[in-house]
């Protein structure tokens, strides 16, 4: 029983430890799309290669605040 009790304390320690990886690469994730956005509007002609960064890191984003939803990750 002892091994059980361990093993499930480990999971819950694991499972925090990656919550907070996940809400520390969201909050990464979210400069890089503003920055990506400010050069953006600060480019004076239509520079495809900025939008797609843009895009990109839009996506990303999105993408990880899917996964905590899915994970019931609350930021604070």
């Amino acid at each position: 029983m002892k091994f059980k009790v361990g093993l499930f304390s480990r999971k819950g320690k694991l499972k925090k430890e990656f919550d907070d990886m996940l809400i520390l690469l969201m909050k990464e994730t979210k400069d890089d799309w503003n920055n990506a956005k400010i050069l953006e509007e600060l480019t004076e002609d239509y520079n495809l290669d900025v939008i797609t960064q843009t895009k990109i890191a839009e996506s990303l984003h999105f993408y990880l605040f899917k996964e905590a939803r899915i994970r019931k990750i609350m930021m604070h």
